[in-house]
């Protein structure tokens, strides 16, 4: 016997799951095996402090994916903790690419995004400029020679170009970056982006999510994608912000998944929470974390998140808006290297 969640108690049995966990008994042990519908577009919020399990959650939710070829998982790993995932698994294979120095196509942001990216209001004399160029290419060799044909005070077009090439200098932009095709893959494709800042991270999860949102909406993509984000956190201040936003309100119409995973729930916006139909809560134990959720708490999780909140590492609440119900659960042990771990000194 197993239980599927994210799926209607109705729906037929024969569709796509993939197995996280099982229920955990009161006296501690495992019960009944849970599985995740992967049948159909969820938005998925894991939530838990550092140690406690968000990030393996994540990495068990990739290797589902991994293993059920009508998807396409592309995992954003901001921190190195999911390489692991193209090493020699447990059992079934788990398909997997790390791309160590992603690249995309600076097309993919708009005007607006691209004075955001580069700190240039866009209603001052550079920020303009930036608007301007932006605007009239989709290169980033095509808007310094905009920059360099507009007529514009020396100042400020010099601050434009010194943004630009900064821009640039991150080295993840390219006009023949990761499209749709290469992100369609059905192996899991892993964007390492640990040893970037955060507005280039930023600005190619932007570009990612633009892009398999347009070609969803566009029927270029044949398999769904998930999209899964590790320190969600990091990217809703940024430029990256806005595509999740869409994602989270409006993926499942074309069927694009969104899973996010953050220690800090207090700082993913309102929607973050409430859009979301699956929440997996691993222990949190900061007051305004724990406020965040019981704002956005479904009416049918009939006791407070405190008095349910998970203790150990593992250990997971998750509540299911299909079925509108809250289990407690503990996520099964990764077929892959989990390499998400603090160092310690004590394993010198």
């Amino acid at each position: 016997m197993s239980v599927v969640i994210g799926r209607s108690d109705d729906a037929p049995t024969d569709r796509p799951a993939g197995h996280i966990g099982s229920y955990r008994a009161l006296d501690g042990s495992d019960g009944v095996s849970l599985y995740l519908d992967l049948d159909g577009p969820h938005a998925v919020l894991v939530v838990g402090k550092r140690g406690y399990g968000k990030s393996y959650t994540l990495g068990v939710v990739a290797e589902a994916l991994a293993q059920t070829p009508p998807v396409a998982p592309v995992v954003v790993d901001p921190m190195g903790a999911f390489d692991g995932l193209a090493d020699p698994a447990t059992g079934d294979p788990v398909p997997a690419d790390v791309l160590e120095q992603p690249a995309v196509d600076p097309d993919a942001l708009d005007p607006r995004s691209w004075c955001g990216l580069v700190g240039l209001d866009p209603e001052g004399g550079p920020g303009g400029l930036l608007w301007r160029a932006a605007q009239r290419a989709g290169s980033l060799a095509g808007m310094t020679r905009v920059l360099d044909s507009i007529d514009a005070t020396p100042h400020h077009r010099r601050a434009a170009q010194n943004h630009l090439a900064l821009a640039d200098s991150w080295g993840v932009f390219d006009s023949d970056g990761l499209d749709a095709t290469r992100l369609g893959d059905p192996r899991v494709t892993v964007l390492a982006l640990s040893g970037l800042g955060v507005a280039p991270m930023n600005a190619v999860v932007r570009a990612v999510g633009e892009s398999l949102y347009r070609a969803r909406v566009a029927g270029r993509m044949e398999r769904l994608p998930w999209l899964l984000v590790d320190e969600a956190h990091t990217f809703f201040d940024g430029v990256a912000g806005p595509v999740l936003d869409r994602l989270l309100t409006r993926g499942r119409a074309p069927g694009v998944s969104l899973v996010l995973a953050t220690q800090r729930p207090a700082a993913v916006p309102a929607a973050g929470i409430s859009q979301t139909d699956l929440l997996c809560a691993h222990r949190l134990t900061a007051r305004d974390d724990i406020a965040a959720l019981r704002a956005a708490r479904p009416s049918y999780v009939d006791s407070s998140l405190t008095e349910r909140m998970p203790t150990q590492p593992g250990e997971v609440l998750l509540v299911d808006d299909a079925t509108e119900t809250a289990h407690a659960a503990q996520i099964r042990r990764r077929q892959t290297p989990h390499t998400g771990a603090s160092p310690r000194a004590s394993r010198r």
